[in-house]
């Protein structure tokens, strides 16, 4: 079969090349005057170059169903969710205009779900269910230095009543003892009980720990008069006796500096089947940009963001546990930068590739390692060259998921750095030593970089840009697959929409690849032109599926448990080499931890073929799987979609 389907794309080759140069030798100047665009677009189109490099294509939703998406996931009834909230748009954010679409790819068919609250830079997963889990979002957008008015900032407001928690209300003024000067807090807050402090060997009283509270607080009117330069403490006015001794504020400097986005604390679980938000109990900490990462145990792991007054949380991180819908903190503190790479690995285990999508000092927590959870100890990976370029950077698990090596691609400096990085840089986890080697080059140096892992145990590569948000017409139109076993990039057909901030790419059902959203600064060469949101959807058809068949796959059972097998009908059973289990995706931000691709046990008969499934927990999470089969000549069937109990 292999020595057939290759004498036909050989002859299919041949025949193109005659045509070209028949054409061309009829009349020498035909390819001018054909012009260059249109030989373009001829010769993207021929059998044999699509066969080779692929082919792309653009789906531009009707107007009244257009979005800034910023996040999307695949959900196991193959609808695909886009959710924008309020899309990086201030108006939409003042109009509580929140926007989400469910896409079905299939039918073509497109439905406006109600967004019960900005759901712009949440964090989310899949869950075992099948229900997707969104955790955080916006609570007010960013104000640069120059449009503040009113100074502000941090207070940290302490209470060191023993006996019971207090409330401030939320427009509660705070007068500075030195500087005179008053804040008023931007909402409700409570701030527990202080707690005793025994002496473990007497057990005499030692102390009081206060309680503390964040809050953002802002002078009363507007001016540089009245910014403070100084720490100070600060009285709550209204409170008497006892109250006005125990609760009082500690701020440093409250000035006219640039304020960030502020997270929310809402969670929600989407319903594929009902198609809605449902509402989960709030997260202990407001998340703005958070990386929500599933465990082995079907809890997730929230992580990093920055909170309710737009300080990066303080290493305070948390799961959710979907039988209780609750949220739990962990053990230990630890700090990452907003929107971390983090995945579970084979051993339970947390692999922090050290790449990241933004807010945080450059100085904290961007080391790559692992992480153990239950100790809060964290082993640090050596080796990364470009270290300090992994801003923007894209994570990817290599397939398959059993041999535990991940990819870096790309990144850039800190913040809105000019600088990137071509470089991709391998780690392999099984190793006694893991350490960070250089993998293939990209061409450019490359912010925003998408990743998706094929069924054919290739990884598409694409997109990005050389600058921060595609500034100066940065945007990187090329696209590459990565070969597991050759370790080298393939360069195929160039995508026709740039990609940079706010974009990313999903792996279909049918092998096919999605790329969403694009959020460029400006739209020209000298950075004049503000750039709009790009809306358009792309799907490119990887090589793969322009050879002569296909396999098929149909029939079985929708559950397979950890080490079960199941058995499917196929048309081609005998020429099919592997069995891959790939985990829907949910990406955002160069973001993407819930993609894997593993490995199953393939038995085959004449007309079916048999899988295993592994059985590891931390390998194989709960959850729904696109379950692919692929011949001898790389093509996979479309995928079947199986449930892992």
């Amino acid at each position: 079969m292999k020595d057939g389907a290759s004498r036909r794309r050989a002859r299919r080759i041949a025949i193109g090349s005659v045509v070209v140069l028949a054409l061309a030798g009829m009349n020498g100047p035909w390819l001018y005057r054909f012009g260059s665009a249109k030989y373009h677009d001829y010769k993207i189109n021929r059998p044999e170059y699509k066969a080779e490099n692929g082919k792309w294509d653009i789906v531009e939703f009707p107007k009244e169903y257009r979005q800034n998406t910023i996040h999307a996931a695949l959900l196991h009834t193959g609808k695909i969710l886009l959710v924008a909230g309020s899309g990086n748009n201030q108006d939409n954010f003042d109009a509580k205009k929140f926007d989400t679409r469910l896409w079905d790819p299939v039918k073509g068919t497109i439905k406006k779900i109600p967004t019960p609250t900005d759901l712009f830079c949440t964090g989310h997963t899949q869950l075992a269910n099948g229900n997707l889990l969104i955790a955080g979002g916006t609570k007010s957008y960013e104000k640069l230095k120059g449009d503040v008015t009113k100074a502000g900032g941090l207070m940290i407001v302490h209470n060191e009543d023993p006996d019971e928690p207090k409330t401030i209300p939320k427009g509660s003024r705070f007068t500075g003892k030195e500087n005179g000067k008053t804040f008023v807090t931007s909402e409700n807050i409570t701030i527990e009980r202080a707690k005793k402090v025994f002496d473990p060997n007497t057990g005499k009283f030692l102390r009081n720990d206060p309680g503390i509270r964040r809050v953002y607080v802002e002078a009363q009117k507007s001016g540089t008069k009245y910014e403070t330069g100084t720490q100070d403490n600060y009285r709550v006015q209204g409170l008497k006796g006892a109250d006005a001794r125990n609760v009082y504020g500690i701020a440093q400097k409250l000035a006219l500096d640039k304020k960030d986005f502020q997270g929310i604390r809402d969670s929600y679980e989407f319903d594929p089947v009902a198609e809605k938000y449902i509402k989960v109990d709030p997260m202990n900490e407001a998340r703005w940009y958070p990386t929500l990462t599933t465990l082995s145990d079907g809890k997730v792991l929230s992580v990093s963001g920055l909170d309710d007054i737009g300080q990066l949380v303080p290493g305070k991180n948390e799961t959710y546990d979907p039988k209780t819908k609750k949220w739990t903190y962990t053990k230990g503190m630890r700090q990452f930068p907003t929107y971390p790479a983090l995945f579970q690995m084979e051993n339970g285990k947390i692999f922090y590739s050290g790449a990241n999508a933004g807010y945080g000092p450059d100085n904290v927590g961007r080391t790559p390692g692992i992480w153990d959870l239950e100790t809060n100890k964290f082993r640090k990976i050596p080796g990364l060259s470009d270290p300090k370029l992994m801003e923007t950077a894209g994570t990817v698990e290599l397939p398959p998921a059993q041999d535990q090596r991940y990819m870096v691609v790309g990144g850039g400096g800190v913040g809105e750095s000019k600088e990137s990085s071509r470089r991709t840089r391998i780690v392999d986890l099984k190793a006694r030593d893991p350490k960070f080697v250089d993998g293939p080059e990209l061409e450019k140096g490359t912010r925003y970089p998408q990743s998706s892992t094929l069924p054919d145990d290739t990884v598409l590569v694409s997109g990005g840009s050389e600058d921060y948000r595609g500034r100066g017409d940065s945007n990187i139109h090329q696209a590459r697959l990565y070969d597991v076993k050759t370790n080298t990039f393939k360069r195929v057909a160039d995508p026709l929409v740039g990609r940079n901030y706010h974009s990313g790419s999903i792996l279909l059902p049918d092998g096919r690849v999605m790329f969403f959203g694009s959020d460029s600064l400006y739209a020209d060469k000298a950075n004049t032109k503000p750039g709009v949101f790009e809306q358009r959807i792309e799907i490119y058809t990887p090589p793969y599926l322009y050879q002569d068949s296909r396999p098929t796959l149909s029939g079985g059972t929708k559950t397979v448990a950890r080490g079960g097998t199941a058995t499917y009908k196929s048309d081609h059973a005998t020429a099919i080499r592997t069995a891959r289990l790939i985990r829907p995706s949910a990406s955002t931000h160069v973001t993407d931890v819930d993609q894997t691709s593993i490995a199953l046990e393939l038995k085959k008969s004449k007309d079916s073929v048999t899988v295993t499934v592994p059985n590891d927990r931390s390998l194989v999470e709960s959850g729904w799987y696109m379950l692919f089969v692929t011949d001898d000549q790389g093509t996979p069937s479309k995928a079947q979609w199986v449930h892992v109990p």
